[in-house]
């Protein structure tokens, strides 16, 4: 029986260090905050703010919610054991393994200490110079980050696209979220990913090498988050352009807005509406400017300045696929040879690495 205490007891001190770590009572206290103001009648008198609290809310619910019960489980399972039935003892060695296991497992949140790490997130992928083959590893790409997230439970919505006009895509836009730190999944795969096969698009099946840059950014839902002036922004609307058919703008909807200070563009034309592909725009440029301000380190958005952004520099993923099949992190040197399973959805391997190792509790 003390065997079974000493090890609950020692369960406890480490979730109680955990708790000081995730701030768990702080989030408690938020928590009550936002379900005392949401149960305000007039708080719905504006609705995109009600919902943006109540999203709030639901995420830090679902963040503490575990530890508290673990925590709960733990002291209950102490008080049982202590009434010295020693017939349960397989019983109370089931349980008690059980919560270790499921610690183990919660622990992993400790891993996501970032400021924005339970952030949605946005996937900007960018095919670089290599014609139809970069254009078609950017289509890959795309395809392995919407199963993963579909594998994750996650939800996504691509929110602009850029088709190739052969194969492939030009860029696209991904929304990922539905879930708790996503942005602090997703935050290793930032960089330039490069792939090394036999060209399907070349006649004589030559080795190719093609580059694709994938961006992660944290998703801003509060334009208070990151303040730009607006003296600071230019915006330029056009027509939509498309190969054609139902989902091809007939008006000027398409909004492209560039940073002056940075020179960061981003450009939006999936939505009908201008409007929307305006704000769409902003929220895109809000994170970008944060993911930016938080590489550089600089104090504010207003320190940021031209070419400061070396995205394309940074090359942190192999994928070879010929002569031999490898994928390799450049940073973790983690490796993974089934090439296919990578580029399914199966990451977490090179994600939970990452981590591991430049996350630091």
């Amino acid at each position: 029986m003390q065997t079974f205490i000493k090890r609950l007891n020692d369960l406890l001190t480490e979730i109680e260090v955990s708790f000081t770590k995730l701030k768990i009572t702080e989030k408690q206290n938020e928590a009550n905050n936002l379900t005392k103001e949401l149960a305000q009648p007039e708080v719905w008198n504006n609705p995109t703010n009600a919902q943006l609290k109540t999203k709030k809310l639901s995420a830090i619910n679902n963040s503490i919610e575990p530890w508290i019960f673990l925590r709960v489980q733990a002291k209950d399972l102490i008080d049982l054991i202590g009434l010295g039935d020693e017939s349960l003892n397989d019983e109370f060695e089931t349980q008690v393994t059980a919560l270790e296991k499921e610690y183990k497992e919660l622990k992993k949140d400790l891993l996501f200490n970032g400021e924005f790490d339970n952030h949605d997130a946005i996937i900007r992928l960018s095919a670089g110079v290599g014609g139809n083959d970069a254009q078609d590893w950017t289509e890959m790409l795309e395809r392995m980050y919407l199963r993963w997230a579909k594998k994750s439970n996650f939800i996504t919505k691509i929110i602009d696209r850029s088709v190739g006009e052969e194969a492939g895509i030009k860029s696209s836009i991904i929304e990922v979220g539905g879930g708790a730190n996503v942005y602090g999944k997703l935050k290793s795969e930032n960089g330039v990913h490069r792939l090394v096969r036999l060209s399907p698009f070349n006649s004589d099946n030559l080795r190719q090498t093609s580059f694709a840059l994938v961006e992660i950014l944290p998703k801003i839902d509060q334009p208070d988050e990151v303040k730009i002036d607006d003296k600071d922004l230019r915006i330029d609307v056009y027509r939509s352009g498309g190969k054609g058919g139902q989902s091809v703008n007939t008006t000027d909807s398409a909004v492209r807005i560039t940073h002056t200070p940075t020179g960061l563009v981003v450009a939006i034309q999936n939505e009908r509406s201008q409007t929307q592909n305006r704000e769409t725009a902003m929220s895109i440029l809000r994170s970008k400017l944060l993911q930016l301000k938080l590489e550089t380190r600089a104090n504010s958005i207003a320190d940021l300045q031209a070419g400061e952004s070396a995205s394309w520099g940074s090359q942190i993923r192999n994928y070879v696929m010929h002569p031999y099949t490898l994928v390799k992190d450049t940073r973790t040197k983690y490796e993974e040879t089934d090439v296919q399973a990578v580029l399914d959805g199966n990451i977490d391997g090179f994600i939970e690495t990452y981590l591991e190792q430049f996350v630091s509790n």
